[in-house]
């Protein structure tokens, strides 16, 4: 009989520049893993394009960094994402378009921006099994 691998579970604060993913640990650890910035986020463009080709390209950049999100997320079964923009909410629409993510718990949460520090913690705290049991009294 195969051993059931332990549920995995990632917090992902994001902004539209960069996301750090911080991994959840059974036994309450967490740490940063990874950081992915969007390489194009805020690059100057050329006016001479014109304004459809620059949005255009934007919206490819976008698209791009949001894939590099999603395919670093592939692997865990519960997502917390969390953020100061609305990033964390176009991703969500587009996992929900994604059936690899049908059957994996996802949450989002507004938050500001946060020191490495704050963001663990916010992870530890959205994850922590006591959190959960308390939710309901209060």
């Amino acid at each position: 009989m195969e051993k059931k691998e332990s549920e995995k579970k990632l917090g992902v604060w994001m902004d539209h520049a960069q996301a750090y993913f911080i991994k959840y640990y059974e036994n309450g650890n967490r740490t940063r893993v990874k950081t992915i910035n969007n390489p194009h986020h805020g690059e100057a463009r050329s006016h001479r394009q014109g304004e459809k080709m620059e949005h255009n390209k934007e919206q490819q950049d976008q698209k791009a960094y949001f894939k590099s999100l999603t395919n670093e997320m592939m692997t865990y079964d519960e997502i917390l994402l969390f953020g100061p923009t609305d990033a964390k909410v176009e991703l969500l629409n587009k996992l929900r378009e994604d059936p690899h993510f049908d059957q994996k718990e996802i949450h989002v949460q507004q938050a500001d921006k946060m020191t490495d520090n704050q963001q663990q913690a916010f992870v530890f705290d959205f994850f922590s099994p006591n959190k959960k049991t308390n939710e309901g009294e209060q």
